[in-house]
């Protein structure tokens, strides 16, 4: 018994080293490890072309970490960032603009470098948050986008930037709104008139300044201010006059005398 026992055992052991030295012998032989940068890359940019995103990747990396300093190593490199960013999806996101940094980082005078700065900031503003969240990442895309047009106010992105701004800019604005008009509901005038004037001030482009001063009137009326309620009412009336706001305006105080 012990003798079959001990043969069990070894049979057992060889399996074991058999399939150790299988798995071994499986990742010496991955096809794509045995691809030169420039050989992966160009499969990396058919799969990239063919939109398998995921499996373009495997090739994109390779070509990077087989040669990181090569001219196919930081194609791959970016490539794989934008394969991150096609795919879409927020972690998807998140990673692409993590790539872009590293290659940011790695080649800071790269001729892609104003590509990259672009990038980054559309990888930030297609992960804000709706106006009735949290708007950090909004914050941070509208500081790249302006690092963009600072950096490279002459690149062929500058355009889609200042396009790219307005829209984030707009989403700012609309929270600031939301702030304030909430406080107007719950009995803040006061902090209410503040965050519109803040608003008016700091977003001059917003596309809904109408409603701003028709909520910034009615602030100031319930605060019994009636100079103020007034002034922003009929800057309302002179602005936008086809506003739906201005057939909402409540009449005016009646003159005593």
């Amino acid at each position: 018994m012990n003798a079959m026992i001990q043969r069990r055992l070894a049979s057992s052991l060889l399996l074991l080293a058999a399939l150790a030295a299988a798995a071994c012998g499986g990742a010496r032989e991955d096809p794509i490890l045995q691809l030169s940068a420039a050989e992966s890359l160009a499969q990396g940019k058919v799969l990239l072309d063919r939109k398998e995103y995921a499996e373009a990747r495997k090739y994109l990396n390779h070509a990077f970490e087989a040669e990181p300093n090569s001219a196919a190593g930081r194609e791959g490199l970016l490539l794989a960032a934008d394969s991150l960013f096609l795919q879409g999806g927020n972690q998807n996101l998140i990673q692409a603009e993590a790539k872009y940094r590293d290659f940011q980082n790695r080649f800071p005078t790269s001729d892609r470098a104003a590509y990259v700065q672009f990038q980054i900031a559309k990888t930030l503003a297609r992960r804000m948050e709706k106006p009735d969240r949290d708007q950090k990442v909004a914050a941070q895309a509208q500081e790249a986008f302006e690092a963009l047009l600072r950096l490279y106010p002459t690149s062929e992105f500058a355009a889609q930037a200042e396009q790219e701004i307005r829209q984030v800019k707009d989403n700012l604005a609309e929270h600031e709104f939301l702030v304030g008009n909430f406080y107007l509901r719950f009995g803040l005038p006061v902090a209410a008139a503040q965050r519109f004037e803040n608003l008016l001030g700091t977003y001059p482009d917003y596309s809904h300044r109408d409603k701003v001063l028709y909520h910034l009137g009615l602030a100031y009326r319930k605060q019994e201010k009636p100079t103020e309620s007034q002034a922003a009412f009929e800057r309302l009336r002179s602005e936008f006059p086809q506003s739906p706001y201005v057939a909402e305006l409540p009449p005016p105080p009646a003159v005593e005398g």
